[in-house]
């Protein structure tokens, strides 16, 4: 028979194999979670890149919209009407631009422009932080 005072005692062996299975189990627990965390936030952040494309599309029509309404108002001829038309052109291509073009393409676009133009891109960073810095301060 079994001596009463030795039931629910495990040996040292056992007690470790146990141990080193809950700790396997934690860590693939955890190995899960992270999975499952970046999946999700891969997610988020495919939702919210959708989201500001179908943004900036609208934007894109809108300019295109406001530069039709600019062609109708304006003057054709003389000084005026030549600015007019400018600005016109001007809203109408950066209304394509932000319709044919994701947020990826824009970002690609600036950061191949910073490479092409560092000292001015800095010198606008500046000029904006700056800018920033006083209006903020008001």
């Amino acid at each position: 028979m079994a001596n009463p005072s030795n039931q629910g005692n495990a040996q040292p062996g056992q007690v470790r194999d146990h141990t080193d299975a809950a700790k396997a189990h934690l860590q693939q627990a955890g190995n899960e979670a992270k999975q499952a965390a970046a999946a999700a936030a891969s997610g988020l952040v495919h939702a919210a890149e959708d989201k500001t494309d179908d943004a900036l599309a609208s934007m894109g029509q809108r300019l295109s919209t406001a530069a039709g309404s600019l062609r109708q108002v304006a003057p054709r001829q003389g000084v005026v009407g030549s600015a007019a038309g400018a600005v016109a052109d001007r809203l109408e291509t950066g209304g394509r631009y932000l319709q044919e073009h994701g947020v990826s393409d824009i970002t690609d676009d600036v950061a191949g422009a910073i490479r092409r133009y560092p000292l001015p891109a800095l010198a606008i960073a500046f000029g904006v932080g700056l800018f920033i810095g006083i209006v903020s301060r008001r």
